[in-house]
């Protein structure tokens, strides 16, 4: 029955720039659905299901990975749990709490700060090497992040009234960015396998959490829309771009595949205009172009 689509699905997981821009296209599409979801499903339970779904499914693909390499992940229990904590519960909780006072549009291009954010921290870490190009690139990043913050009105930031909303993706990317820094450290297992290792902390995290939530009497049993958000979290943005960017690193190498990232704020920006019919200003264009044109610079290879 499933022979016809095997080639399909073959040709597609052989295809490292179709993996790379599917992988996007969810990531972009995340921020859009971030915003349905208010006031359908509450930010830590939307958290949590998500992550106890992977972890379930993760476990039933590489639970004979996990038990093979179990001697390998054993004595790093505690960077696993830190890197799902940081990188997957504290990262999606901040954005679905900034989606309630900000646009996806907003959420997009703050996101796409992220590769400057990784430079940064890579330096701070372990003094990766930064060339003035790139330092260059980073703050002009930077601006463009500010702009959005702003809503280009730099009146707004000497008022300090900056959307609170913009403030917390702002550090959800940060914490993200910290998570990817972090990557350099992992253990030496297949990439399914580590993914499959963190899913389990970041569900466990996210229940804590969920904790809190109810005791703050911020919890309220998810509608059906709401539902449906976890399904397509759970399935496209936690679990299949997921798949698919470990898989496209194995093709073509982390640094080519890292570029397919600055498509991020391009898909998130069209799926709300388009869904959620959010006006793009002229302000957004202008950070968009600040954000893309400073990763640009710090990825030229012809450094000053």
């Amino acid at each position: 029955m499933f022979q016809p689509i095997q080639p399909i699905v073959q040709g597609i997981y052989s295809s490292p720039y179709l993996l790379l821009v599917l992988t996007t296209a969810m990531w972009g599409g995340h921020s859009v659905v971030s915003r349905l979801a208010v006031g359908e499903i509450s930010p830590a339970s939307l958290t949590c299901l998500r992550w106890l779904v992977v972890a379930s499914i993760m476990f039933a693909i590489s639970g004979r990975g996990l038990r093979e390499h179990w001697p390998t992940l054993k004595p790093r229990l505690w960077y696993l749990g830190a890197m799902g904590t940081l990188g997957y519960t504290g990262y999606n909780t901040l954005l679905y709490w900034s989606a309630h006072t900000t646009t996806a549009i907003n959420i997009g291009i703050i996101n796409a700060a992220m590769p400057a954010l990784i430079f940064i921290g890579a330096f701070m870490m372990f003094g990766q090497r930064v060339r003035l190009l790139q330092w260059i690139g980073m703050a002009v990043s930077m601006v463009g992040v500010v702009v959005t913050a702003a809503k280009g009105d730099f009146a707004t930031l000497l008022a300090l009234t900056i959307n609170r909303g913009d403030i917390l993706i702002l550090i959800a990317t940060v914490l993200y960015a910290g998570y990817s820094v972090l990557l350099r450290n992992r253990p030496l297992v297949p990439g399914l396998v580590f993914f499959a290792a963190m899913a389990p902390a970041a569900a466990i995290s996210s229940i804590i959490l969920l904790g809190v939530e109810i005791m703050a009497g911020e919890f309220y049993i998810p509608t059906w829309k709401g539902w449906l958000v976890l399904l397509y979290v759970a399935i496209f943005p936690s679990l299949l771009s997921q798949i698919f960017f470990i898989r496209a690193v194995e093709l073509i190498g982390a640094g080519r595949a890292g570029l397919f990232t600055n498509l991020m704020p391009l898909f998130s920006t069209g799926f709300a205009m388009l869904i959620l019919n959010e006006q793009l200003a002229l302000y957004h264009v202008a950070a968009l172009v600040l954000v893309l044109g400073g990763i640009l610079l710090a990825e030229w290879k012809r450094g000053l």
